[in-house]
């Protein structure tokens, strides 16, 4: 346990940061599978549409250190060639 009253406060803080944070992924993982949802429906269209609004979200994140930046580039990178290849099938 923290010892000094400087401890304790940063004890607290960090449980508000951390609850935000895990927030932050959740946002991020539920905007991933909005657009592998979009995909695997076959609508380009509305993946485009999906992909687009993740995209800013992905952005924000990797901004503020929620996710590092190659990992936000990796996912972006991901979902716009699964994207792509909706259109190779279709």
């Amino acid at each position: 346990m923290a010892n000094s009253a400087q401890a304790r406060k940063r004890a607290r803080q960090a449980l508000v940061a951390r609850a935000h944070n895990t927030s932050q992924r959740s946002r991020l993982r539920t905007a991933i599978k909005a657009v592998r949802k979009a995909v695997e429906a076959g609508d380009k269209v509305a993946a485009q549409a999906v992909f687009q609004q993740s995209v800013s979200i992905i952005d924000s994140l990797a901004d503020k250190d929620i996710v590092h930046k190659n990992a936000a580039a990796r996912n972006k990178s991901r979902l716009s060639a699964a994207i792509k290849a909706m259109g190779a099938a279709a």
